[in-house]
């Protein structure tokens, strides 16, 4: 393959391959077909998988041999999706021929059988009553059925048949019958005279789908798993699609139209500042637009020319020929939009075409076509065309890096907009793609109208620390008032035709125009006031002074209910910025080593295959140059001890002979089956090449990391077929490879920890994923590198209260509007009181950058998320607190006390910033006033006694001996 699987992929193709096996070596002893359920979750990759099984198959692998002579079918439901996955076979597999791939048409298709070493594409909308197919004529000699049955007849242990998806989006009556032709194939039909396919493989979104096709069936049923987990940590998908729609329904297409405009500007210039810090070549993300259809002669009944108008406007951009093209099925010509020729460009030609920036297309993007770098679409198709809108989310959740971003989270999301639709059809969206897709989608799905963004942007880059906020136009007048002082710096120049790739020049730097985001009030509305703790005895709100930032004066908590931490508004002066180095400490908390958690439900890898891609990316990075080879060198050694063991104790000759001879049995039957003699039994020298197969197949039991040669090339003996067998014997044996998986584990969890803080030291983003990727691959639970970004996404709050002294704030205010209960609010409060504090980091629950710390309950593991992560400064330096206000009427409240002790435990050995990590609760004090009363699990003493509890009661009791309150 051309293409480099991921490792969920590279898993399932293994399962894939084992289970076709299986089930091509059941039908040839019992003639019963065999079915392969093949489920994956939108995005997965299920076409490449498939792509890479039918290459391994036609020419085999260490461990499969080669089937040159094999047969496929690919149907599908759909002509433009076949010719989509034609496309990808041919364009990804490096090793089929042209011409191998065929696509069955009505005019000219006509065989007694299918031939040999093809892939054939076949879809459903052929196979009806009417179609030519299906019918003799002076032109037909066998029927599509008659060639499928002689196929079978003749050829049916290495045919193998493909149906992709089910009917994915089509209406009922055309799924019905979708299903029923399917059938055909997996039950056979005696009115066609078609048996039932041998070995059908059916790929779906999900296993209720392909249920429905195999219901009923008699076959003996395999089946094959990606889980939505799989694919989203993979990074291959968006974290969100953002569908935005109008409030009100009054004259929203320009508006809309320029809120889209606003969001892909935005995205040119995050993902230029990203692309050139990280040494990229630029995504060029492009904007999609969906006109509707024309009346009458008409090619469209969308104002073109001003659709066009106003997206140069918006952006300041002035399109050259070629950054616009069309996809209109009526022309292939280049049509005049606003007097700029926009030309023709096929649908699949567009990902690759990397000039392009702006599409109009009208129905032919939803089916058979992918390009990650659409990262901007906008459809004017009405509310009526649910399942249409909803097969088009699926065209855009792939990332163009094939990565998840980790500096800026704004470039793990894409944005649909939708002029014509409101809540409930959006909803109704939301809802067909689930039915469609299955219920757990990899990829969330977020509405919001437009100018009230359900999520907001936070950095650590505000603009200016020192300037007043400008005072928000009303949300209704989200487009008309938004403030256009960016509009005079161009977001790119169109000068230079020939040199799409290049980064594109600017009149003013990308970090001005990202921190100009949130001047667009459709992205962020802009916030005039900044709400404040007060004093519940002050009559009255105060103006802060700037080194009070959002703390104000806070009177003592005497009860729990949120009222006791209420706030009232301020008005920000231009002085009202705390000063706090948001950078600085964004990089000591990276540069700390503090370690966070993922839990996964199955392990992607075993320890042998992860300790080698640890020991490659150390070796690889220049951290530790001789790591690879030291782990080769390691297991080289304990083969070669096994060995000598062996011949030590006398076994290592006889084992030795039953590798080099093969035993061979002979007996005698009359015609009427009956024994003449006795069965015989005699032995036969294997060639070298026998020889040679054993030893790739022990390379393959060991990895396939090259390490059956590493051990010819360290013991070159004499006899080279003796060293040859010494891997054979000890890849064969069981005890030998169960107790180099005890080795591989012990070896991966020591050089992941020896080498910590070496790959966060590296402080190169590309190493530190990799080795997240590596290390969570390698466990269920998995210790990572906690790593904040530069910016991130968070819901958005309404009600909350804007915080100057959160780590990340908007770009334009210098706060962060947060929502907190009170438990909350009063820990915070009492944090700011506090002469060391410098800023604080609400914990979001399930960010892709969150602290989590795994905990166990009803005998699964899961992860929680501390609420707060607090950044204080003594006379030594910044250090980190982790604070869990956490009440005691929760049932997990022991399961949690005690999972923050376990990672205290662990986390003190590897990260010294850590000052304090405390569960908090609010309890009465001798007075018998309500407080945060803490207990620290830096205090070892707290931590044993934690470890030791049995129960809840017992952490109760804890609090009480050696929990302590605040001053």
């Amino acid at each position: 393959m051309k293409t480099s699987l991921f490792n969920f992929q590279e898993k399932a193709l293994q399962n894939l391959r084992i289970k076709l096996d299986d089930a091509a070596y059941s039908y040839k002893r019992t003639h019963t077909p065999q079915v392969i359920s093949f489920t994956a979750p939108t995005g997965a990759g299920k076409t490449i998988i498939i792509a890479s099984l039918i290459e391994s198959i036609f020419f085999g692998n260490d461990s499969f041999l080669e089937q040159q002579d094999a047969i496929f079918v690919w149907i599908s439901d759909s002509p433009q999706l076949n010719e989509q996955s034609k496309q990808k076979i041919e364009f990804k597999t490096d090793k089929l021929v042209y011409g191998q791939c065929i696509t069955i048409t009505e005019d000219s298709f006509d065989k007694e059988m299918l031939e040999d070493g093809h892939v054939y594409f076949l879809n459903t909308q052929k196979l009806g009553k009417s179609s030519n197919l299906v019918k003799h004529s002076d032109s037909r000699q066998y029927t599509i059925w008659e060639t499928l049955a002689n196929t079978v007849k003749e050829k049916g242990d290495k045919l193998y048949f493909i149906i992709d998806e089910a009917h994915r989006g089509m209406q009922e009556k055309d799924a019905a019958k979708a299903t029923s032709i399917m059938q055909k194939f997996i039950k056979g039909s005696p009115n066609d005279n078609l048996p039932i396919m041998p070995i059908v493989l059916g790929m779906s979104a999900t296993s209720q789908r392909f249920d429905v096709l195999v219901k009923g069936t008699t076959s003996t049923i395999h089946k094959v798993v990606i889980t939505p987990d799989e694919v989203r940590s993979s990074g291959l998908l968006k974290d969100r699609i953002v569908i935005v729609y109008p409030e009100e329904q009054h004259n929203a297409d320009i508006a809309v139209l320029q809120a889209a405009a606003d969001e892909w500007r935005s995205k040119w210039d995050h993902w230029q500042q990203y692309c050139k810090e990280q040494h990229y070549a630029n995504v060029n993300p492009v904007f999609v637009i969906q006109v509707l259809n024309g009346s009458g002669d008409r090619l469209t009944d969308s104002p073109l020319d001003e659709l066009l108008k106003n997206i140069e406007e918006r952006t300041n951009c002035k399109f050259i020929k070629g950054e616009v093209v069309h996809t209109f099925g009526q022309t292939t010509s280049d049509i005049n939009i606003n007097g700029l020729e926009i030309p023709y460009e096929e649908p699949s030609r567009i990902a690759e075409n990397r000039k392009i920036k702006v599409v109009f297309f009208k129905e032919n993007l939803t089916t058979g076509w992918d390009c990650p770098r659409a990262e901007t679409m906008l459809s004017y198709k009405h509310a009526r065309d649910i399942t249409y809108i909803a097969q088009l989310l699926g065209r855009m959740i792939r990332t163009p890096l094939q990565m998840r971003i980790q500096v800026d989270e704004t470039l793990n999301d894409v944005h649909l907009y939708l002029p014509y639709f409101d809540a409930d059809t959006v909803k109704e969206v939301v809802d067909e793609l689930v039915n469609t897709e299955g219920a757990e989608l990899p990829t969330e799905i977020t509405n919001e109208a437009a100018g009230h963004s359900a999520y907001i942007t936070l950095t650590v880059k505000p603009r200016s620390e020192n300037k007043p906020i400008t005072p928000s136009h009303h949300s209704s007048e989200y487009v008309q008032d938004v403030n256009h002082a960016t509009q005079d710096s161009s977001l790119f120049t169109s000068n230079n035709v020939n040199n799409s790739d290049d980064v594109y020049n600017t009149t003013i730097s990308s970090e001005d125009r990202i921190n100009n985001d949130s001047d667009r009030a459709v992205s962020h509305g802009s916030v005039n006031t900044v709400k404040v703790h007060t004093n519940e005895n002050t009559p009255h709100a105060k103006q802060f002074k700037p080194e009070e930032s959002c703390r104000g004066d806070f009177g003592k908590v005497s009860q729990s209910n949120e009222s006791d931490y209420s706030d009232s508004q301020n008005q920000v002066d231009d002085q009202s910025f705390s000063k706090i180095d948001r950078e600085a400490i964004v990089k000591f908390i990276n540069d700390s080593s503090l370690p966070t958690y993922n839990i996964r439900k199955v392990k992607i890898k075993n320890y042998l295959t992860s300790l080698y891609d640890l020991s490659r990316l150390l070796t690889q990075s220049g951290i530790s140059s001789n790591a690879h080879d030291q782990v080769l060198n390691d297991i080289v050694n304990i083969i070669r001890q096994y060995c000598e063991n062996l011949r030590a104790n006398g076994k290592y000759e006889d084992l030795a002979k039953n590798v080099k001879l093969l035993k061979l049995s002979k007996q005698s039957f009359d015609i009427f089956g009956k024994e003449l003699v006795e069965q015989s039994n005699y032995d036969l020298l294997v060639t070298d090449a026998d020889i040679d197969r054993q030893f790739y197949h022990a390379e393959n039991l060991l990895g396939k990391e090259g390490v059956a040669n590493y051990y010819l090339r360290t013991f070159n003996t004499d006899d080279f077929i003796d060293s040859q067998i010494d891997v054979i014997l000890f890849a064969s044996d069981k005890d030998c490879m169960d107790k180099l998986q005890s080795y591989a584990e012990r070896t991966f969890k020591a050089t992941k920890d020896k080498f910590r803080r070496a790959i966060t030291a590296s402080n190169d983003e590309k190493i530190i994923s990799r080795y997240n990727s590596i290390i969570s691959d390698g466990d269920t639970v998995s210790d990572l590198i906690f790593r904040l970004p530069e910016t991130i996404q968070v819901p958005t709050d309404k009600g909350g209260i804007h915080y100057s002294d959160h780590l990340f704030v908007d770009a334009n205010s210098g706060t962060a509007t947060i929502k907190l209960n009170g438990w909350e609010q009063g820990v915070i409060a009492e944090e700011q009181r506090k002469a060391t504090f410098v800023c604080w980091l609400r914990n979001w629950v399930k960010r892709a950058w969150s602290l989590c710390i795994p905990y166990q309950t009803n005998n699964e593991i899961k992860g929680f998320y501390p609420d707060f992560i607090i950044i204080s400064k003594d006379e030594y330096g910044y250090q980190i607190d982790i604070l869990e206000p956490h009440g005691d009427g929760f049932a997990d409240n022991f399961a949690k006390a005690q999972a923050l002790a376990k990672y205290a435990q662990e986390a003190l050995k590897i990260c010294s910033s850590i000052g304090r990590i405390q569960l908090i609760r609010e309890l009465a004090d001798k007075n018998g006033s309500k407080r945060f009363k803490r207990l620290d699990m830096t205090d070892s003493m707290v931590r044993d006694r934690t470890l030791q509890a049995m129960n809840s009661e017992d952490i109760d009791r804890l609090f009480t001996d050696m929990g302590f309150f605040d001053d």
